[in-house]
């Protein structure tokens, strides 16, 4: 009873990274076509340019939860 549960947990945790992967180059996207319509200082402008930067670096090299945080308080300050 146990091993089938272990096996349904690894295969979970194996899917987990590729699906939080994905999400990260919409959440560029959709950060990316609220900028182009929305009205923002430019202290605020700065500060989403900046983490949607750190959202695509931190993707690149891996880590999906960081780049998700860093890409939804981008969308936040947008409003999105």
């Amino acid at each position: 009873m146990i091993k089938p549960l272990l096996a349904a947990g690894t295969i979970l945790v194996a899917l987990a990274g590729p699906v939080l992967a994905n999400q990260c180059p919409a959440l560029v996207m959709k950060a990316d076509e609220a900028m182009k319509t929305a009205t923002l200082d430019d202290a605020t402008k700065h500060k989403v340019t900046e983490l949607v930067a750190t959202g695509k670096s931190e993707h690149d090299a891996g880590k999906h939860a960081e780049a998700e945080a860093a890409l939804n308080e981008a969308l936040k300050l947008l409003g999105a």
